[in-house]
C-alpha cells in the first residue's frame, strides 16, 4: 500500500535533494513505492514529479551515464532548491518556502525520518547536508495547518469558524484555499472566499475549532500567476516591527541570517564562550521564530521582545511541571 500522498511527496523529495547522483527510476520505486503495480507506479510517480513541480520544486533529469543512452535519472540540485527567489517564479518560490520550514512539523518530521532511513538502509551514499538549507527547527503548530495544507494539494474547498481582531463571536468562511505561507512570523491561508467573491488571507491562529475541506479532489482551480506571499504581503494586517539584535550558535539560525544586515562573529554567548554570533535584523523578528531556535538563540534588544520571549519560556516551562 503506497503512503498518504503528502508523506509520499516528501519522500520523494528528500531522496532526490541528498542524494548525490542522478537517481534510476526503478530504485525509486523499490524504495518509496514497494508494492505498486507497474501502471500504479508509473500514473503515482508522473503524478507525484508534476505535483512537485507545480510546487516550485525544480526536478532535473538527466542520463546515468554520459557515455550510454540508458534510462533517465532524476535529482534535485540543492543549490537550486535553496535559492528559490533566483530560479523560480514567485508563487513558486512562495510554495517551496514553506516546505523547507515545516520540517518539525510531527507527521512532516516523520516522514522525513523515515525517508532517510529507507534511504540509508538501502546503502544510498546520501548528502545529508542538503537539508540545511531547510532550517529545520520551525514548527507548524497552528491545529488546522493540516487541513489547509492538505486541501491546498487536492484542491478541495475548506468551510471553518474564523474570529476576526476585535469580535468576540467567530464565523463560518468557505474557502478554495490557493497556498499556506509563513509570513511576518505568522501562518496565513490564502485563497478565494467562496462567500464574498474575492481573494483573501486568513490567519491560521484565529480559526477556531476543526477545519473542513468537503467536495471532490481537484474541484477549482488556482489562477495562473497567483504569488501567494506577495497576496499575504499586500492583504494580511501587519504591525510593524522593531528592529532586534540576537546571539546564535554557529550552524543554527539560517533564516534569520538571511534577513541579517550585519553579522558580528565569535562574540562572548550567555553560557560564557566565545562561540557565538550576533546578528543585526533590522525588520525585527517574532517570539515564536526565535523560540523555534531554543537554547540556540539569545535576545538582546528590544526588550520587549526578550521579555515576551522569556515570559513565554516560562509559560511553556509551567505548563510541563
Amino acid at each position: 500500500m503506497s503512503a498518504p500522498k503528502t508523506e509520499r511527496l516528501l519522500n520523494l523529495l528528500i531522496m532526490l535533494l541528498v542524494q548525490r547522483h542522478f537517481v534510476p527510476k526503478e530504485r525509486i520505486r523499490s524504495i518509496l513505492y514497494p508494492g505498486a503495480s507497474s501502471d500504479a507506479f508509473e500514473k503515482m510517480f508522473e503524478r507525484d514529479k508534476e505535483e512537485l513541480r507545480s510546487l516550485g520544486v525544480p526536478i532535473e533529469v538527466g542520463q546515468m551515464d554520459a557515455y550510454f543512452d540508458d534510462e533517465p535519472g532524476y535529482r534535485i540540485r540543492a543549490d537550486e532548491f535553496a535559492l528559490p527567489e533566483i530560479s523560480l517564479e514567485s508563487d513558486e518560490a512562495a510554495v517551496v518556502a514553506l516546505a523547507t520550514k515545516v520540517w518539525e512539523h510531527a507527521r512532516l518530521a516523520e516522514a522525513t525520518t523515515d525517508a532517510v532511513t529507507k534511504l540509508t538502509a538501502a546503502g544510498i551514499d546520501l548528502d545529508l547536508g542538503a537539508l540545511d538549507i531547510a532550517q529545520p527547527r520551525l514548527s507548524a503548530d497552528e491545529p488546522s495547518f493540516d487541513a489547509f495544507w492538505e486541501a491546498t494539494i487536492s484542491r478541495r474547498r475548506v468551510t471553518f469558524d474564523y474570529r476576526r481582531p476585535g469580535y468576540d463571536a467567530a464565523l463560518t468562511r468557505h474557502l478554495e484555499p490557493w497556498g499556506v505561507v509563513r509570513f511576518s512570523g505568522r501562518w496565513y491561508v490564502v485563497g478565494l472566499d467562496t462567500d464574498r467573491g474575492e481573494e483573501r488571507v486568513f490567519r491560521l491562529s484565529r480559526v477556531v475549532g476543526p477545519a473542513t475541506a468537503s467536495g471532490p479532489p481537484g474541484a477549482f482551480e488556482i489562477p495562473p500567476g497567483t504569488d501567494v506571499r506577495e497576496m499575504a504581503r499586500r492583504l494580511a494586517p501587519v504591525s510593524p516591527s522593531e528592529p532586534a539584535v540576537v546571539l546564535v550558535r554557529p550552524g543554527a539560525g539560517a533564516a534569520l541570517r538571511r534577513l541579517a544586515a550585519d553579522v558580528d562573529r565569535g562574540v562572548p554567548g550567555p553560557d560564557g564562550t566565545d562561540a557565538w554570533d550576533r546578528l543585526a535584523l533590522p525588520g525585527g523578528a517574532q517570539d515564536d521564530e526565535l523560540l523555534a531556535l531554543g537554547p540556540d538563540v539569545y535576545v538582546e534588544s528590544p526588550a520587549s521582545l526578550r521579555s515576551s520571549v522569556v515570559a513565554r519560556l516560562e509559560a511553556a516551562a509551567k505548563a510541563l511541571a
